[in-house]
């Protein structure tokens, strides 16, 4: 796919602003020029009839040509010879290949014309001055207001990026996280308005939210002595296959509570980690024997990294059941540094999850759908968020044997 350059929002502000100044500058520069011409042209025609008219009474007075003036001139234009023939006098300026003559005529009796001609060109280089200042001119407005251009849409510019930062973390589950704050200023513009609102939005998501955990941990917490009743009443039955199959769904019930449970703590965001320095390659040799002891482990390199051990090993033990439950054998536990990867060799993770992470109560598509209720990846994500760490999850190529991969980067010491 080809690269396509984005286009700020400063640049096509200033962009508008230089084609605006530049049509502006252009279309004033025409009309002083075209303004300056004609007040230019009508001068020196006025010059001109009055020297016809002083070289007409001097030649009446004493028969003297004077100001280069001609008597019947065969060069007379058309235009005046009829004026002339009317007994007028006139003016025209005549446009010829080497510029603008100014023509002036008047009878001189007896069927005499007396005519005076100018050239332009001493005029004409005033209008070349004039339009040399008036593209110095329109340059500089224009690169003006394109420097102006930049300085508010990069103004403009860098509180929305501050805008749409702010709106991430948020999004992210930064709930601290203010738009107006993390813009500035203290103009009151559409920026500003933009702000309010989605802090408005984030404000009233937030007590949503809060006010469905609450539900959840509420319920989940009412729910835990009756569960517990009925593990006790359980554990009296007789032994049996009917006691069997009970105490397992009373069991699989009470891991239920407890992971809704654990999942209304981690939204609250109130849980802190007791970070202590761990050996990661010796802390997962030891665990993953216990936790699924069909599970390889591979260590790559070693690392010390910072980490509450009681959270990595929920962690741990969260991804070793779901790749068990939901994957395919051989499981891979791979230490290489601070990575810690789980790998299974089944149908791979759901593309919903790959695409909007892990959603409490949804266990996948249905080629992922065996036991559990789908709260084993939330409660893990949640605890890599405690710990400071980051857990991904992706698909390995086909070409690569498939399955699901779970990629936890753990803080270094």
């Amino acid at each position: 796919m080809a690269f396509r350059p984005t286009l700020t929002l400063r640049w096509k502000l200033s962009a508008a602003i230089a084609v605006v100044s530049a049509l502006v500058v252009v279309a004033l520069s025409l009309v002083v020029h075209n303004a300056a011409r004609v007040s230019m042209i009508n001068s020196a025609r006025d010059v001109q009839d009055e020297r016809v008219q002083s070289a007409l009474r001097i030649y009446e007075t004493n028969g003297r040509l004077v100001f280069y003036a001609t008597l019947n001139d065969p060069a007379l234009p058309p235009e005046l010879k009829d004026y002339a023939a009317k007994g007028q006098r006139a003016t025209f300026v005549q446009q010829t290949r080497s510029g603008l003559v100014v023509w002036a005529e008047t009878p001189a009796g007896s069927g005499k014309v007396l005519s005076l001609k100018t050239g332009f060109t001493d005029r004409y280089s005033v209008l070349v001055d004039l339009d040399q200042t008036l593209v110095l001119g329109s340059v500089t407005v224009v690169l003006g207001g394109t420097a102006v251009g930049v300085l508010v849409g990069g103004r403009m510019s860098r509180r929305l990026r501050k805008a749409a930062t702010a709106a991430r973390k948020v999004a992210d589950g930064d709930t601290q996280v203010r738009v107006r704050e993390a813009i500035g200023g203290r103009g009151r513009d559409e920026t500003d308005e933009l702000a309010r609102a989605v802090d408005a939005m984030a404000d009233a998501l937030q007590l949503r939210l809060e006010a469905e955990r609450r539900v959840t941990a509420d319920i989940a917490h009412e729910l835990r002595t009756p569960v517990t009743g009925l593990v006790t009443a359980a554990e009296l039955l007789p032994p049996g296959r009917p006691s069997e199959l009970v105490r397992d769904r009373v069991h699989a019930l009470r891991t239920l509570v407890e992971d809704v449970l654990e999942v209304a703590r981690l939204d609250g965001a109130a849980e802190q980690a007791d970070l202590q320095e761990v050996a990661l390659a010796e802390f997962v040799g030891r665990r993953v024997p216990v936790l699924a002891p069909e599970a390889t482990v591979t260590v790559a390199e070693d690392a010390v990294v910072q980490t509450d051990p009681r959270r990595l090993e929920r962690i741990l033990g969260n991804l070793l059941a779901n790749a068990a439950r939901h994957g395919g054998a051989p499981i891979d536990v791979l230490v290489d540094g601070p990575y810690l990867r789980v790998r299974d060799h089944g149908p791979g993770f759901p593309a919903d999850l790959l695409r909007e992470g892990p959603s409490r109560f949804r266990t996948g598509s249905t080629d992922r759908a065996g036991a559990g209720h789908g709260l084993g990846l939330t409660i893990a994500t949640g605890q890599a968020r405690v710990l400071g760490a980051r857990l991904t999850f992706r698909n390995a190529p086909p070409s690569d044997g498939g399955g699901a991969v779970a990629q936890l980067l753990l803080p270094r010491q």
